[in-house]
């Protein structure tokens, strides 16, 4: 039996991930397909249904079609309820849909296990209030910082969220202009933003970061991103990109689709090595 999955985005010619679940199949050793999906930007439901109808067992939601794979979902986990964000969706037994989401799994185990660095009474701020950030916050919280500020060029959006996730944990909201007036430093600066990917600064103080602080980018590249970069200008001590957590929260999509959990630390020094080739 070949089992039949794949990703839905747009745009989706970028994407690895039929690479990473490969390398998990052959781990399991079973055979999997696992297929690109340009969806038009009006026609997600219809192109993610028509692909069960066509056998498929299971799929990732990239952008922008996390929260509507979020409304397509008949039932969902807690985290994707909380996140109001699907980034998988499992065809069941009974032909209903489950919808997860895994991001938030996935930058845990990268930033605890794979850095090995604790975010357990850790100081950290969260730039951006997009849905990528919002699948991370419960997961942040139940680690238990010290406390989880997220900045917003559009405070509204970073209070929504301050205020949906305020039953889990120390966490507000904060504007870019208003940072600076935070007494202390940040063990932790997660860019949630797509600043990287357009090269862009953030309006960022410069005294952001502790002497033993982390810069973690969700964006990954061939070189380091663009906020990477100002943040070892800046005192960051660890740098990291998001390959990690896209690794990792593809695992966590696999064990959901499988029942198996990939070994992922060769698949991330292959795939590091495939962007240093690209570089």
């Amino acid at each position: 039996m070949i089992f039949k999955y794949g990703v839905i985005g747009h745009p989706i010619a970028h994407s690895r991930s039929p690479d990473i679940h490969l390398h998990f199949a052959k781990q399991e050793n079973v055979e999997l397909s696992y297929e690109k999906i340009l969806s038009p930007l009006d026609g997600f439901a219809h192109t993610a249904q028509q692909f069960f109808h066509q056998g498929g067992l299971g799929v990732n939601i990239t952008v922008p079609f996390k929260h509507e794979a979020f409304l397509l979902a008949d039932t969902l986990t807690e985290r994707a309820q909380a996140a109001q964000s699907v980034n998988t969706l499992k065809k069941m037994p009974d032909g209903t849909l489950l919808g997860d989401t895994t991001d938030g799994e996935g930058i845990i185990c990268d930033i605890q296990d794979n850095l090995n660095f604790s975010i357990t009474q850790k100081h950290v701020l969260i730039l951006g209030a997009g849905g990528a950030v919002a699948s991370i916050i419960e997961p942040l919280l139940l680690q238990r910082p010290a406390s989880l500020v997220i900045v917003n060029r559009t405070l509204n959006k970073a209070q929504d969220l301050a205020n949906r996730f305020a039953h889990w944990g120390a966490i507000k909201a904060t504007s870019y202009d208003d940072l600076p007036k935070h007494k202390e430093a940040f063990d932790l600066v997660i860019n949630g933003t797509s600043s990287s990917l357009h090269e862009e600064q953030l309006p960022l103080p410069n005294d952001l970061f502790g002497s033993t602080s982390m810069a973690y980018d969700m964006f990954y590249g061939s070189k380091p991103t663009s906020f990477l970069v100002w943040a070892q200008q800046h005192g960051a001590q660890y740098l990291a990109d998001g390959l990690g957590m896209l690794i990792e929260q593809a695992a966590a999509s696999y064990y959901l689709w499988q029942g198996f959990m990939p070994n992922t630390q060769n698949v991330i020094t292959q795939l590091r090595a495939h962007l240093a080739q690209e570089n």
